[in-house]
């Protein structure tokens, strides 16, 4: 489809360079997507540091909403000049764990993405791209699988639209799919980025009497709050653990871990009551180990340890549902948003995440 600009990850620097690149026209099942906005998701930058190791060069950027401009051969779900939202779930819809409704454990995620030796979706200079998670949402234009996109109502603003992909879709899915949370059910969230502030929308939304939220940054606690946060601890002024204890009655139903350090998803498990239970959703850094203590937690506590990927979505069921939620205002979604900026914007703003001090940009200028 011809020449776009893009921002490019050359080295594991964690910097991205704007660049014209070849996007290809659509084949079977591909879908090519205009691209309105996208979000700066940690996950992205993980890779553009090489913590989570992804081939060089590539294109990432995978919270993406925009309006669909041409479906190729075989497309069902989508027309041109629908709204859609892509997700990096990857999934066949044909496997056994996609038919009993697990298209989050898919055991084919690669059928969604071309097979090696055809010719590349991304490529600059004749040279391959690697598409970051089958999407490559940092630039002008997206070409990906239909099941990697979902219909969204026009009238979804692009900005919020685009964090339903994933940061939505994380932390809601972690109450409502994974955790299950019920009515008068207790909830800690450890981390109070824009996944965390999801997973507490998510528990709200379940119905939970308490919903405990802990981060060191007290901007973030009163953001918290606005998503419906019942009690807020900040480890700099008080014992996190012996403050989660007594806020919870001696520990809560739920323990969400929503920053991926080891010394934290030790605490999610000590924070949690007796039968209850630690979801570590942060990501770690490969080969992470953690310490539990098998007889106390484990045995006489009988507590469980889930790990969470992307809230246990089915995306073509929950990101209309989360939309629907937004546009009754039920779900909050604009206080996510830090700000709009250009895509040649993408390294200060990315900067300005890892100080912790904005919950999501999101490009909306190509």
């Amino acid at each position: 489809m011809g020449t776009m600009r893009a921002a490019v990850v050359d080295a594991y620097d964690g910097k991205f360079r704007i660049q014209n690149v070849h996007l290809d026209a659509p084949r079977d099942h591909e879908v090519l997507v205009e691209v309105r906005a996208v979000g700066l998701c940690h996950s992205d930058l993980h890779v553009a540091e090489g913590n989570i190791p992804f081939p060089l060069p590539i294109v990432l950027g995978h919270e993406v909403s925009g309006v669909v401009i041409e479906a190729g051969p075989g497309v069902s779900t989508l027309s041109p000049g629908d709204h859609v939202v892509g997700s990096l779930l990857q999934t066949c819809r044909a496997c056994r764990a996609c038919k009993e409704g697990r298209s989050y454990q898919c055991e084919n995620p690669d059928s969604t993405v071309r097979a090696a030796g055809d010719r590349p979706r991304l490529s600059r200079d004749g040279v391959i791209l690697s598409q970051g998670y089958g999407l490559g949402g940092f630039a002008e234009r997206v070409l990906a699988h239909e099941n990697q996109l979902a219909k969204v109502p026009d009238r979804l603003p692009f900005p919020q639209a685009a964090l339903l992909g994933c940061g939505v879709a994380t932390g809601v899915g972690a109450a409502v799919n994974t955790a299950a949370v019920r009515p008068g059910d207790t909830v800690v969230v450890i981390g109070a980025g824009g996944v965390g502030l999801n997973v507490v929308s998510g528990a709200r939304l379940c119905g939970a009497a308490r919903i405990v939220v802990v981060d060191l940054q007290q901007r973030k606690l009163e953001l918290a709050l606005a998503f419906g946060a019942t009690d807020t601890i900040n480890p700099s002024e008080v014992d996190a653990e012996a403050a989660v204890l007594k806020a919870t009655g001696g520990g809560a139903d739920h323990v969400f871990e929503v920053i991926g350090l080891k010394s934290t998803s030790e605490q999610a498990v000590r924070m949690a009551r007796r039968g209850g239970a630690a979801y570590l959703i942060g990501l770690h850094k490969p080969g992470t180990k953690i310490e539990i203590d098998a007889l106390g937690d484990l045995i006489r506590g009988q507590k469980r340890i889930q790990g969470v990927y992307m809230g246990s979505s089915r995306i073509e069921r929950d990101i209309p549902l989360h939309a629907d939620l937004y546009l009754q205002g039920r779900l909050n979604l604009d206080n996510l948003i830090s700000g709009e900026i250009r895509l040649d914007q993408i390294n200060d703003a990315y900067d300005e995440l890892r100080k912790g001090s904005v919950t999501r940009s999101v490009i909306t200028s190509f």
